[in-house]
């Protein structure tokens, strides 16, 4: 009896196991093509494709509570009812938060033993902010707001500390502009994954996709004490722009000379005393960071602009005859191919001109949106929300670059966490001026391009004067 038993169970185990291995064959094939990807080119051994996959973990949690907000704030109610809601949000969240982000930086900038503390610290406060959320987020409730304040600021807090950490990760195969062109791009495919998920989680009800996100945030938690312990090294760094150039020993030459110019103009004594060294920092550096900065806050705030205004716009006048929701997806799908397609151009690319990339995008920006303003329609509307992913992508990856090669190690740490938070600020000026202005396609185009040529006007001669000049500085591949 136990032979018969042994024979008819032994073939329907095996099935069994066969079949279990087939159905999870797939999920390991592509966790084993996830790992290889992340972990390339010496990723695996410095910590940098943790660090990827702890930002894709990131990516996907913010991208569920967007879609959780997204179908609160804007979509369950009608179009002016929901202008008032994203202004009421804009109010509640954005304006406490451009009073909060010059403050990220340099907070952050005191917790260097702590950057993983930080990560960890901004995953589960987002944990608990989206539980709180999602009691209130079917009846649009006064109290969603501050909670939403809270998961901005968490947000902006990691990306502050995950700038800061990648030149600690960065392998030596790897140069930063690469490196964040990896960390970006496994954020972009999370982002890609998460808001289907989110979509289908909310036909469960409205606080599904944040129960989503309270689980993938308590794993990026436990994901980011999983990092190297170097990332919590502060050795070789100072905060910028905070210490005079006496106590920094390659600014010293800089000091000598520059009291040296003094003595000889024949300054008074009480002039020569109060004249100042240079200090370490983004002004000190050269003239490629600083047009740097002033042409990716022009692309940033085109971003913030763009998310918001054409949201609105597109709901009340949708293009091309189409429905507002495929308007909106039509869009939505050309900005982050855009941004996806502009992070995989500098995944390839060796960046031998930062400084000249750019400009180049820059001007490219400045006349999508002119040919936008003049022949507004469906098309165009789709190539400016393209060129601006491309753009912005492109943009931020060069400013990495140029960071890398200019500033000095002592406080490029900290150049990141402040031009980081820069950056984010302009988002929000631009969001600020989308949500405002008149939903008028030809209008809203125009200011756009008058942001850019703003920025081009400031910052494509120095960065084309500076590429000229060249760098005393190596340049990274």
């Amino acid at each position: 009896m136990g032979a018969i038993r042994s024979a008819e169970g032994g073939p329907l185990r095996r099935t069994a196991r066969g079949a279990g291995r087939v159905l999870r064959s797939p999920f390991a094939w592509a966790a084993r093509g996830v790992r290889k990807a992340t972990h390339a080119h010496g990723a695996g051994e410095s910590g940098l494709g943790k660090l990827i996959e702890l930002h894709a973990v990131h990516s996907a949690g913010d991208m569920l509570i967007t879609v959780a907000l997204a179908s609160t704030v804007f979509f369950s109610v009608p179009t002016d009812q929901a202008r008032g809601r994203v202004a009421l949000y804009l109010a509640v969240t954005m304006a406490p938060f451009t009073l909060l982000a010059p403050v990220i930086g340099p907070l952050l900038d005191r917790l260097p033993h702590g950057r993983r503390a930080a990560m960890a610290g901004a995953m589960i406060t987002r944990a608990v902010l989206a539980l709180m959320m999602s009691g209130a987020v079917a009846s649009g409730g006064l109290e969603l707001y501050p909670a939403a304040l809270g998961v901005l600021v968490a947000s902006k807090a990691y990306g502050v500390v995950r700038s800061a950490v990648v030149p600690r990760l960065l392998p030596p195969r790897i140069s930063l502009v690469k490196a964040n062109s990896r960390v970006t791009l496994g954020g972009l495919l999370a982002t890609g994954v998460a808001a289907p998920l989110g979509a289908g989680l909310h036909q469960l009800g409205p606080q599904w996709p944040l129960y989503g996100a309270f689980v993938v945030f308590v794993g990026g938690t436990l994901l980011s004490f999983s990092l190297p312990h170097k990332v919590d090294s502060s050795k070789g760094e100072a905060r910028a722009q905070l210490v005079s150039g006496e106590h920094r020993p390659h600014l010293r030459p800089a000091l000598e000379r520059h009291r040296g110019a003094v003595r000889r103009k024949g300054a008074p004594k009480r002039q020569r005393k109060s004249s100042k060294a240079p200090r370490p920092g983004l002004r000190t550096v050269g003239s490629s960071v600083l047009h740097a900065l002033q042409a990716n806050s022009a692309m940033r705030m085109l971003s913030g602009f763009l998310t918001f205004f054409l949201a609105f716009l597109l709901r009340v006048h949708p293009i091309g005859g189409l429905s507002p929701a495929f308007s909106l997806g039509i869009v939505a799908v050309a900005a982050g191919g855009g941004n996806a397609l502009g992070t995989a151009i500098g995944a390839l690319l060796r960046s031998r001109g930062p400084e000249k990339t750019i400009a180049l995008v820059l001007t490219l920006s400045l006349g999508a949106t002119v040919a936008a303003a003049a022949f507004f329609s469906a098309f165009f509307v789709a190539v400016v929300a393209a060129v601006a992913g491309i753009a912005q992508a492109l943009g931020k990856q060069s400013l990495d670059s140029l960071i890398q090669r200019d500033v000095p190690e002592e406080v490029r740490t900290s150049a990141f966490a402040r031009s980081e938070t820069l950056l984010q600020m302009c988002w929000v000026v631009g969001g600020a001026i989308g949500i405002l202005l008149p939903l008028n396609g030809t209008l809203g185009m125009a200011v756009a391009a008058g942001v850019l040529a703003l920025g081009v006007a400031t910052a494509v001669r120095g960065l084309l004067t500076a590429a000229r000049r060249g760098s005393p500085h190596p340049r990274v591949a």
